[in-house]
């Protein structure tokens, strides 16, 4: 099946953190392709993979960078799919230019903004978006809340336990 979500990453150092996006998407059995581009090195790169998201069959963009981080913002001037981004801890600001990069979009080119290092987050938001039109997926979803809070349920037995 050809990917309908894609994970892109500003540079290879990015995957560490990306990984989690990756993985998450891996687990939800949704198909997924990986790049790195930038917004910065090779913006006609990043301008023709937006443009031609959509006739690829992609469905949603994660789009994952540190420091300036205009990578979401360059996909998302070139398409209508939704773009998500994950503003990368990088650089001597701990986060906060990525964050305020990635949330500070101009009116017209919208870029849903999860938590700094927040692959993972970008992910499960890209499956809510895909689940409104695929039950299975919801259902999968449905079942990873389930475990989550029986998973804290447990955790607190735990501690309760050593109290």
């Amino acid at each position: 099946m050809p990917a309908v979500v894609a994970v892109i990453m500003g540079s290879e150092s990015d995957l560490e953190v990306m990984q989690d996006a990756l993985r998450t998407l891996d687990e939800l059995g949704i198909e997924r392709e990986a790049h790195v581009m930038s917004a910065h090195r090779s913006p006609e790169v990043v301008a023709r993979f937006a443009a031609g998201a959509s006739d690829a069959g992609l469905k949603v963009i994660i789009a994952g960078a540190g420091m300036a981080a205009h990578l979401a913002g360059a996909v998302a001037a070139h398409t209508t799919l939704p773009v998500i981004g994950v503003p990368l801890v990088a650089g001597h600001l701990g986060g906060m230019d990525a964050l305020l990069a990635t949330v500070q979009m101009p009116r017209g080119v919208p870029v849903a903004t999860v938590a700094t290092n927040g692959a993972r987050n970008a992910a499960l938001l890209a499956a809510q978006i895909l689940a409104l039109e695929d039950s299975r997926l919801r259902a999968r979803l449905d079942a990873l809340k389930r475990q989550m809070a029986e998973d804290l349920a447990e955790a607190s037995r735990r501690i309760m336990q050593k109290a």
